[in-house]
């Protein structure tokens, strides 16, 4: 008898009041802290960690959703991801009272320099040993745009070949400005760190310049596990040549399992290898001890789910103003610089036994979020997960909070421990790195067919850019 593929369970949140079930803020238990709380976050972790999740995926954007009726005003009253902070400023807090739990952190390639970024995630996977990972976007807000320093949106393409370039960058950083033995703490000698083994790297590309090494002696990891979401046709072929883990999306099993094979075959194209990348589809649960109780609650998040909400996101997004359109009249395909995977999977990339309307996606009977959820007890749902992720070949599931606490917990009690039975959750061992525990190998390091490991040793013949000792 085969054994079961272990599933990836990633918790998704974002640092806001109301994240992706627009609304329900309103149930959340007034006695637990508030996200801006430091508490909030550390006890979330120890919540996901005792509950059995591989990570806490923090999703982010860099600006107000002021598409849907031109106002940032939608977003601001019904709390839907407004106001934000900044994810990265949590993560040491939470790792600091965690052990095995991983951590997946938003940041864009279009407002970040790859030096100092770089930096960044080098220290993150110092405090954390070893349990970070990148979330590379392009950004799609045009409020983003506007707010730093930009006319305009970057086009769409563009913001790939910026990103393309940056990537080149960091792993230039992260990979071969400093040797493996480079750092030897010798206080009889007096050196910390031998300047001939740490190297300039001479990046110069169309968007960046980097001359110098990494300010930062390497981590655990070295390059932080890589997230990547792109699923238009030009955010497919970054994903094949970068990512680790490629959140797909659709709304059937037949749309992921295009996807997974579309960026499966692209990724032998650059010469990596299948087994290199993992799929994770998105899914927001509604569990209880059975099925009545199940749809009890659905019912009773409905009563607090905000259509306007969904649709001042949906505007975000998609850079389209929806308060101009019929709510229930047939979706069309209109291209923006902003998320154009989206409603290409809803229309033009849709099956033609598909229609598609802004109330079928945000306003769904079964659903408090954008199409349905899935509703029922702990083994209903972990047959569902179970079925989705054989018809489609995914790997594991970013799995979404209706209400904060409550939903995790219900997971925690329900769920996993389904799937643990079935053989379908990893033992996370304490003090292993994020990449190890994915991948389920020994190396924390990226494998040599990751573009970013060719820099290995790329630069050793070069001078050093550290001083000479006086």
């Amino acid at each position: 008898m085969s054994t079961p593929k272990k599933l990836i369970l990633n918790a998704t949140e974002m640092s806001t009041a109301g994240h992706i079930a627009f609304g329900l803020w309103r149930l959340a238990d007034p006695r637990q802290p508030h996200y801006t709380e430091l508490r909030y976050w550390t006890e979330l972790g120890q919540q996901l960690e005792r509950g059995g999740f591989d990570a806490l995926f923090i999703a982010d954007a860099l600006g107000q959703l002021d598409s849907y009726t031109k106002s940032a005003d939608p977003a601001i009253r019904t709390g839907s991801q407004t106001p934000l902070d900044d994810p990265l400023l949590v993560i040491s807090a939470i790792a600091a009272v965690t052990t095995a739990l991983g951590f997946g952190v938003t940041v864009s390639t279009t407002y970040e320099q790859p030096y100092l970024l770089a930096r960044k995630f080098t220290t993150l996977d110092h405090l954390t040993g070893g349990r970070i990972g990148w979330n590379i976007v392009t950004s799609q807000l045009d409020s983003a745009a506007r707010n730093l320093g930009h006319e305009r949106q970057v086009p769409h393409d563009e913001r790939y070949e910026i990103a393309a370039d940056f990537v080149d960058a960091v792993y230039k950083l992260w990979e071969g400005s400093w040797d493996d033995d480079a750092v030897v703490r010798d206080p009889v000698s007096g050196v910390y760190a031998d300047p001939t083994k740490v190297h300039a790297i001479g990046h110069s590309g169309k968007y960046y310049r980097v001359p110098s090494a990494a300010l930062s002696e390497p981590s655990v990891q070295r390059t932080p596990v890589i997230y990547q979401a792109g699923s238009s046709p030009r955010g497919r072929a970054f994903a094949a040549a970068n990512a680790e883990v490629v959140f797909v999306a659709g709304h059937s099993t037949s749309a992921l399992r295009e996807n997974v094979r579309k960026i499966k075959e692209l990724a032998k194209s650059f010469g990596r290898a299948e087994e290199d990348i993992k799929f994770v589809a998105s899914a927001l649960v509604i569990t209880d001890e059975t099925d009545a109780l199940a749809e009890a609650k659905l019912r009773k998040y409905k009563l607090a789910y905000s259509v306007e909400g969904a649709l001042t996101h949906f505007s975000a997004i998609t850079g389209i103003d929806w308060s101009e359109y019929d709510i229930d009249a047939p979706l069309s395909y209109i291209e923006t610089d902003s998320n154009r995977s989206i409603l290409a999977s809803l229309t033009k990339d849709a099956p033609e036994t598909e229609q598609w309307t802004l109330r079928r996606l945000l306003a769904p009977e079964r659903g408090v979020s954008y199409s349905d959820s899935i509703v029922g007890s702990g083994t209903t749902v972990a047959d569902q997960l179970e079925l989705i992720a054989a018809e489609s070949g995914v790997d594991g599931f970013n799995l979404s909070a209706a209400v904060q606490y409550e939903s995790y917990q219900d997971l925690a009690d329900y769920v996993i421990p389904v799937l643990r039975e079935r053989g379908r959750l990893r033992e996370h061992v304490p003090g292993q790195t994020l990449r190890a525990s994915l991948f389920e190998r020994t190396s924390p390091l990226l494998p040599s067919s990751h573009p970013g490991a060719r820099y290995r040793g790329a630069f050793s013949g070069r001078p050093s850019s550290a001083p000479t000792l006086l």
